[in-house]
Formats: C-alpha cells, structure tokens, sequence
C-alpha cells in the first residue's frame, strides 16, 4: 500500500542538523506513528513521504520554510526583567504563556531579558533519514479522534 491522505504511516527516522549534528532520533523507542494528511508531522517531510511504501527508506532534505518555520523577528523580544514580579529568570529557562506559545530566555543582562518564541528548530534546515515500517488504512475511529491507535500511536 502506498502513503495517501488518511493512511497510518509507522516508521523509525533520524533527524540531524546541517552540520550532522544529531537532533532527534527514535532509536531504542517504538515507531513513529501518524495519520498522513493530517498536518501531524513537518509539511515537507510529509511530502516527501508521499506515495511511498512499507520497506521504503527516504532521505529528506527539508528547508526551514518546509520545517519548523523561517525565524519570525517579532517573536525575539526584549522584556524589562521587572514584568517577572521577582522571579529568578536564567539563560536557558522556558515558560509558557497563556496562548500556549513556549518562550525561552536566550539572554538576560542589564535589567532586560531577551525572549525567543520561535519553535527552536525554526530556521534549521532539517536532514531526515526515514525507514518506513508500516502503511494501512487508518480506521474511522483513527480518523474521528485524530490520531493513531496501538504500537506507535495513543492507546486508551
């Protein structure tokens, strides 16, 4: 079977940097399962996945724009250090605000903290290597819920 819309696809995969640096990696773990179609994983991969089959193995080459996003400049911010009423605010730190954005502190110097809330893949060309274990019709319960079932997926 190939991967179309609404099939489940499993698969292992590695996921370095440009540089080869390892980001990711399901080694040791289940599959990776997902509904294709479904905007469950980066669009580029996605595509690249597309029309495949179970025992395929692909190596992608997704750009930022395909991945995780271009760097949006209004999401680098500098914030008075003040507006965390008192916290300790370090480098490295992550918070999440209440419309569910997750912000990490890249900087704080001089009474001001500087404020990422690009994912931080964003930017990042991304290099996948995918080995495609399983394609099959995802069930209507699969697809009422919005995600995979048993070995890979959720379980109730």
């Amino acid at each position: 079977m190939r991967i179309t819309k609404n099939s489940v696809v499993s698969f292992h995969y590695t996921l370095n940097d440009p540089e080869g640096n390892l980001l990711d990696s399901s080694a040791g773990r289940e599959v990776f399962s997902y509904i294709h179609g479904g905007s469950m994983i980066v669009p580029g991969l996605e595509e690249q996945l597309e029309g495949r089959i179970a025992g395929d193995s692909v190596q992608a080459v997704i750009p930022a724009e395909k991945g995780y996003g271009e760097i949006d400049p209004q999401l680098l911010q500098r914030v008075p250090l003040d507006k965390f009423g008192g916290q300790q605010v370090e480098e490295g730190m992550q918070f999440q605000t209440p419309d569910h954005r997750v912000w990490s502190v890249l900087e704080v110097k001089d009474g001001e903290v500087t404020l990422n809330g690009n994912h931080p893949l964003a930017g990042v060309t991304l290099h996948f290597n995918v080995d495609i274990t399983e394609v099959r019709d995802a069930s209507e319960e699969e697809l009422a819920h919005g995600h995979v079932h048993g070995p890979g997926g959720h379980h109730h």
